[in-house]
């Protein structure tokens, strides 16, 4: 399996100018371990799915384009590619699973894109049906070099932004995120950066992957119980790849352990968190990974996203 570079990653990083935020880098909560939050939240679309998509689309051929693009997604990528899809003019289709938090849902609506509604282990075949029925362009939530390369812009801001960082925590779903972060890390600054991935508990397939050095495949019933709907999905054989090359470490939360990052992070930095994006910060409160005293800028955690369920967020913070 051909990896991407450093290289895709910059290349991706111009296409993004003008096109996505270039997010601050925070401080993490103030009653806690010293570090510093990547908020991916501040996204147009509320999450860095923003960057894999904007970039995929961007390489669309003018036969695509004037087709449309079909994704799966359980919401996340969906916002993203419908965004990214409507500011170029491209007709969006997203194959949603059953169960799907309805703000994210809602929110892919309102961006103009069509909404197909399916059981969850038939997401991607229905997604590669519509593919070859109507001539849709694929672009999958982190299945795709053009994806893995646009999230990996997170990590070259992270290391412009924090010359000084050692470590960049990560959450692990599919793999998109990491497998970029990684690449962005290890090729641009090697054995200077270490890239920590964070799952919960109730979906660590990545960290079994990783642990036994094959791909291994959770089923949807299995992932579904953890409350971090956005990383319900299990790593494909490219980000498998990618992790198994690059990843340094992963480490695993609890769902007590996510549902005090999500509070801890709206009471402590201010921050609109869903759990899926509060695993990095979850990690590093719970000291799972080691922060250097005095030192924030050593550490940064990516909160990968904010589309929260109200009605979540208002019983995770209370």
């Amino acid at each position: 399996m051909e990896l991407i570079t450093a290289d895709d990653v910059r290349a991706a990083e111009t296409r993004l100018q003008g096109q996505v935020v270039r997010t601050p880098l925070t401080a993490g909560p103030p009653d806690g371990p010293p570090f510093l939050l990547k908020p991916e939240s501040l996204q147009p679309t509320g999450a860095f799915k923003l960057r894999g998509a904007t970039n995929a689309v961007a390489l669309l051929d003018g036969a695509q384009r004037g087709t449309g693009v079909v994704t799966h997604s359980s919401g996340n990528h969906g916002q993203a590619l419908a965004y990214a899809a409507a500011r170029h003019g491209v007709p969006c289709t997203v194959v949603v699973p059953e169960g799907s938090p309805k703000v994210k849902v809602d929110r892919i609506r309102a961006f103009g894109a069509r909404v197909v509604t399916v059981p969850p282990d038939q997401r991607e075949a229905t997604a590669r049906g519509l593919r070859e029925n109507e001539g849709l362009a694929l672009i999958p939530p982190f299945d795709d070099p053009r994806v893995i390369a646009g999230q990996g812009t997170v990590g070259l801001e992270i290391l412009e932004q924090s010359p000084e960082v050692r470590t960049i925590v990560v959450p692990v779903g599919g793999g998109g995120l990491a497998s970029g972060v990684a690449t962005a890390a290890r090729t641009v600054r090697p054995h200077h950066v270490r890239v920590v991935g964070v799952e919960p508990e109730l979906a660590a397939d990545a960290a079994e992957s990783l642990r036994t050095g094959s791909l291994v495949t959770w089923p949807p019933e299995r992932t579904g119980r953890t409350m971090a709907d956005g990383v319900r999905v299990c790593l494909s054989e490219r980000t498998f790849a990618h992790l198994r090359a690059r990843l340094d470490e992963i480490v695993t939360v609890t769902e007590e352990e996510i549902a005090h990052a999500v509070a801890t992070l709206a009471h402590g930095s201010r921050l609109v968190t869903e759990p899926s994006g509060a695993l990095a910060a979850a990690a590093v409160l719970t000291g799972r990974v080691a922060t250097a005293p005095g030192r924030p800028e050593e550490t940064v955690a990516i909160v990968s996203g904010g589309n929260v369920d109200p009605e979540v967020f208002a019983r995770l913070v209370a």
